[in-house]
């Protein structure tokens, strides 16, 4: 009769159940008042830092809007400014045609003064 606790090993016998009552004392420990009031300040504890980091975001999210806008406005005057020079040079450019022709138109004249 005692020959089947021969197989048994003492060593691995005695390592189960000191989990076993490991496990148990443990969920005790657990589920007391002090340890849920350690999760209470932990809880606590990550709420706090979500609205720091929700704060953060804000403030990262309202600069980017910021940026945006004036970068925004930088290329609109920047373009308005493109514009306006190229309508001046566009003016100086008619305004180049027109005293070309005339000198033109006057050289045309003297030479036909100067065959008379």
């Amino acid at each position: 009769m005692w020959d089947c606790f021969k197989n048994i090993d003492g060593k691995k016998t005695g390592i189960f159940a000191a989990g076993v009552l490991f496990g148990t004392a443990g969920i005790k420990l657990l589920s007391s008042k002090d340890a849920k009031k350690v999760y209470t300040n932990c809880t606590a504890a990550v709420l706090r830092a979500k609205d720091c980091v929700m704060k953060t975001a804000t403030t990262i999210q309202e600069n980017a809007e910021d940026i945006y806008a004036d970068a925004v406005a930088i290329n609109e005057e920047r373009a308005a400014a493109e514009e306006a020079f190229e309508d001046a040079e566009a003016c100086f450019e008619d305004e180049a045609e027109e005293t070309t022709e005339e000198t033109a138109a006057e050289a045309a004249k003297d030479a036909a003064a100067d065959a008379k």
